[in-house]
């Protein structure tokens, strides 16, 4: 029996209307619902995920039934495109990347009825990217942005500053992980960063073209733009790292695989997202007190230099049975008091202003007010451009880089053959 035909059922003998069920009895008092939400399981995301949603069933009386989803984000969207699209009811809320609302918004319910004043409380460029054609399908719940970490007691030791520029990364990852490993750090390497052929690379890729002043893939106006000098220069320099400064088995890292390398103190550099600072700072981590955090560098003098923008919103499914409910779950979710407490449980970063200025939060994430700067500086996937097509958008940008990076393809040939690809998937237009 499916979920609504068993509520149907309960309410039936009950007597009881609820939403989606028109015409039958307003009698007793509401029952209790049972949802499910969808959240990340990198790190502590689901823990601390679990323990919001705890803290709602204790408030509420109700019963919420928390899923991980798949660490690949590209895997993820495939997996929630399949169950939005089949009508089912299986998950009343998922966990949704900053460049999905526009491809999922179909199946997603408008919260702007239940939002009302939550809504001022966020970044107003955050609640613009979750609105599609009026409706506001998801309320924002963490920001991203990619960073630089890095060894402080390493730059130390040998007296290196940090790193501005790609360039100077190198050298100083040359230079380091050399000396390391003649004294006696075999196991050291100079840089890890994500890029296994997902969704990742097409971020990390993102930061190496758009940092040369090679432009960001696709143009606003929808125009390709990959296909430059400044591209093919930042590619190049990438391309040269991996079994140089970088593992050749960084070719399958994912955001996790990265961390655990630096962490375990073997890496002097290291591209993640924010979340990672409070595990590389964990009581059982051997970096612990021994990692600094920086913007990552720029490729060449006046290029901007910035992260990709990332984050993650929660959403409703439209055909919940439990729409008040779950959005109920969603509002309390992203609120501020659990911003808060995710912020100092686990250094994710908030999307309320107000939360940036809280002493609470910036004594347990430092690097939030130094770095404040840093989520107005970041480089946006061509997502918004590209409309229901970036999924292929994104795997033509991170086969063909990754490509370049097994050295499978020379970077020329890895640009062109790009340009071509997304001029394919253009067509007639967007």
């Amino acid at each position: 029996m499916t979920r609504r035909l068993a509520l149907l059922a309960t309410v039936l003998a009950a007597g009881v209307s609820l939403p989606g069920f028109p015409g039958l009895p307003i009698s007793s008092p509401a029952l209790a619902a049972t949802l499910t939400i969808s959240c990340g399981a990198v790190a502590m995301e689901y823990r601390v995920c679990r323990e919001g949603v705890q803290a709602w069933e204790r408030e509420t009386g109700h019963n919420v039934t928390v899923i991980p989803a798949p660490n690949s984000s590209t895997e993820r969207l495939a997996l929630y495109q399949q169950i939005l699209s089949g009508g089912t009811s299986d998950i009343d809320v998922f966990q949704i990347d900053v460049y999905w609302p526009g491809l999922l918004a179909g199946g997603l319910m408008d919260l702007s009825p239940y939002a009302q004043d939550a809504v001022a409380e966020h970044f107003p460029a955050s609640i613009a990217n979750n609105t599609v054609e009026g409706r506001l399908v998801a309320m924002p719940w963490f920001g991203d942005a990619g960073l630089l970490y890095y060894r402080k007691d390493l730059l130390e030791k040998y007296g290196k500053p940090v790193p501005t520029t790609w360039q100077e990364l190198t050298s100083t990852a040359e230079a380091v992980q050399r000396s390391e490993r003649l004294d006696g750090q075999p196991h050291l390497w100079g840089f890890v960063f994500q890029a296994r052929a997902y969704e990742g690379l097409t971020c990390v890729a993102l930061e190496w073209v758009a940092s040369f002043g090679g432009g960001m893939f696709i143009a606003s106006d929808g125009e390709i733009s990959i296909d430059n000098p400044a591209a093919e220069q930042a590619l190049a320099l990438a391309a040269s790292w991996i079994g140089h400064i970088a593992p050749v088995g960084v070719l399958n890292y994912t955001e996790e695989e990265s961390r655990r390398v630096f962490q375990s103190g073997n890496a002097v550099f290291m591209r993640n997202w924010p979340y990672a600072w409070a595990l590389v700072n964990g009581e059982d981590s051997t970096v612990r007190d021994k990692v600094g955090v920086a913007h990552l560098p720029r490729g060449a003098d006046g290029a901007p230099a910035g992260g990709t923008l990332g984050g993650w919103q929660l959403a409703v499914a439209r055909n919940t049975i439990y729409p008040r409910e779950a959005a109920d779950l969603v509002l309390y979710l992203t609120g501020r008091a659990e911003q808060k407490r995710r912020a100092l449980r686990a250094s994710f970063n908030p999307t309320i202003p107000a939360l940036y200025r809280d002493p609470d939060v910036l004594a347990a994430v430092p690097f939030l007010e130094k770095l404040r700067d840093t989520f107005d500086m970041t480089f946006a996937r061509p997502s918004g451009v590209t409309g229901t097509r970036y999924p292929q958008v994104s795997q033509a940008i991170f086969t063909r880089i990754h490509d370049a990076l097994s050295g499978h393809s020379t970077p020329r040939e890895t640009i062109a053959t790009l340009a071509r690809d997304l001029k394919a998937l253009r067509r007639d237009g967007w």
